[in-house]
């Protein structure tokens, strides 16, 4: 049965006034649960109609990646409701450690090999495969986050408590990120830094000084980086340019949107993803959905996340604390605007960043993170805050 806890109403300027509080403990949010596991069956639907055929070819073997992201995927459900479980105000003491321990993951991923492109993203771990430290960074920099606007929320408004310690963590996460090189995470990074502090209560004043080092300091790597990032922004501006090179991924992935209409060829029906569109199961999945099941389609997933950040900011409104609260608006952030930056890559809206869709693309670290993740927000639904009049 619920637990029902008597809370004391004063200070608390955002609840009614004269109204009775209660803390109700035990029961999850269920809808948000379903909406969770609907995304997840979805992705996996629309993940193996993707990536069959580049298995196949590749791999030998038309069930390789659904496979490996089916384990993955029962290994973060397991961890989910084991932490929906865990009580998240704990989480404030590992705010620290957890940070550190992806710092020195950051920094351990610098001294690998790379991949063939020279990128320094993944380490190999026996059995489990490759795995992206940058995915523990995510969620560590949310929980710090979380614990120092808690701490501190009365003062976020100054820049000694609402910028500054802000700024320095993310100089030293975004340098890390800068040596891999991962351009698409470090702007992840700084998007759910920015909701963050500004629903923390950071004065919209500062992010004008924060907006203009950001450019800056963009337009910094694009130079540093040379060729590579500043090709992006080229390409982005002439499609069709390079058909056969360096344009082929956004031009195939313009096809097969163009080719599924209002409802679609079907769903594993897509021609793109023979071969046409270069890797359909990682990055431009959405291309994919967008050729088999068309508008609609495309519709439904962009309503599902649209749905999930609602009904994650509607679990932080209720939350009894800041901490909690802010728990869950950076993990609605985080999943929101990466959607929405992978959207905005595969319609060719902004350039291609490298950035996946959460519970769709194929990365079994990734999916594993993102459901402990709603682990935290199913348990801070469960101490939600409810009105009792």
């Amino acid at each position: 049965m619920a637990e029902i806890i008597q809370l004391p109403t004063r200070g608390r300027k955002n609840l009614k006034k004269k109204s009775k509080q209660t803390i109700k403990t035990g029961r999850l949010d269920s809808v948000f649960l379903i909406l969770i596991l609907v995304l997840v069956a979805f992705g996996l639907v629309m993940l193996f109609s993707a990536s069959y055929a580049n298995a196949y070819y590749y791999e030998g073997n038309s069930f390789r990646y659904i496979s490996r992201q089916s384990l993955a995927c029962v290994l973060g459900l397991i961890a989910m409701f084991v932490i929906s479980k865990f009580d998240y105000h704990r989480w404030r003491k590992l705010a620290v450690p957890l940070f550190a321990v992806a710092t020195i993951m950051l920094i351990a991923v610098l001294f690998t090999s790379g991949d063939e492109n020279g990128f320094k993203r993944w380490v190999q771990i026996p059995v489990l495969g490759q795995f992206q430290p940058s995915e523990v960074m995510k969620f560590a920099l949310i929980v710090l986050f979380s614990a120092m606007i808690s701490t501190n929320y009365k003062k976020m408004g100054t820049f000694l408590y609402g910028v500054l310690p802000f700024g320095i963590i993310l100089v030293l996460v975004v340098g890390l990120l800068y040596l891999e090189p991962h351009l698409s995470c470090i702007i992840l990074i700084a998007g759910i830094a920015a909701v963050m502090m500004f629903v923390g209560g950071t004065k919209f004043r500062w992010f004008a000084m924060i907006g203009s080092v950001a450019i800056v300091g963009l337009i910094a790597m694009l130079l540093l980086k040379g060729n590579y990032q500043s090709d992006r922004f080229y390409y982005w501006l002439h499609p069709f340019s390079d058909p056969l090179n360096k344009t082929m991924q956004t031009d195939q992935s313009l096809l097969s949107i163009g080719s599924g209409g209002l409802l679609g060829l079907g769903l594993g029906n897509s021609k793109q993803k023979y071969m046409y569109l270069p890797e359909p199961q990682n990055d431009f999945i959405f291309a994919i959905i967008c050729e088999e099941l068309g508008v609609i389609g495309a519709v439904i997933v962009i309503s599902l996340f649209i749905l999930f950040v609602y009904k994650g900011f509607s679990i932080a409104s209720k939350s009894p604390d800041k901490f909690g609260m802010m728990l869950c608006v950076g993990i609605s952030a985080q999943i929101g605007i990466q959607a929405l930056l992978n959207i905005a890559v595969v319609t060719n809206s902004i350039p291609n960043t490298g950035i996946s869709l959460p519970f769709f693309s194929y990365g079994g670290t990734a999916l594993a993170m993102q459901l402990a993740e709603m682990g935290v927000i199913l348990n801070v639904s469960r101490h939600a805050l409810i009105e009792k009049t």
